[in-house]
């Protein structure tokens, strides 16, 4: 079975989701695979990968806003601070979400609702380099 991997990254510029679908449909088309799974795997632990409403800002505005509410800064338990005030709640947030996703592939696209988009969820306030890992496998169109 062909197995295709790439390396995407990506510059977040602080808290907020990203939308990487269009990347993730770039490397599918690369590997030539029509039918199968595509992997996407985030490196890192204060970001986090999540299928999300891709049509309406608001959808992701009030989830961002409820996971804040939810895993607020400076909170007085947490005891790994050395990085930041926004750290551990990065590690909480990206535990509660997810590190990956996978999608199923048919006729070389992605089998995503109609309103579905991948997302990278930048947790952390300030700027960063992200990567994400892409596994794709299946049969050749």
């Amino acid at each position: 079975m062909p197995v295709h991997n790439e390396v995407l990254t990506f510059s977040t510029a602080g808290r907020g989701l990203v939308e990487i679908t269009s990347r993730v449909e770039q490397a599918l088309a690369r590997s030539g695979i029509a039918r199968g799974l595509v992997a996407v795997f985030c490196r890192h632990t204060s970001c986090s990968l999540v299928i999300m409403e891709n049509a309406d800002p608001t959808a992701r505005h009030d989830l961002e806003a409820w996971l804040d509410r939810l895993v607020p800064e400076n909170d007085p338990h947490f005891r790994h601070t050395l990085e930041g005030p926004d750290d551990m709640p990065a590690h909480i947030k990206m535990a509660l979400t997810r590190s990956s996703e996978s999608i199923p592939i048919e006729g070389g696209r992605m089998l995503l609702g109609t309103w579905q988009g991948i997302f990278l969820w930048e947790h952390r306030a300030g700027p960063h380099r992200r990567e994400v890992v892409v596994t794709v496998l299946g049969e050749k169109g």
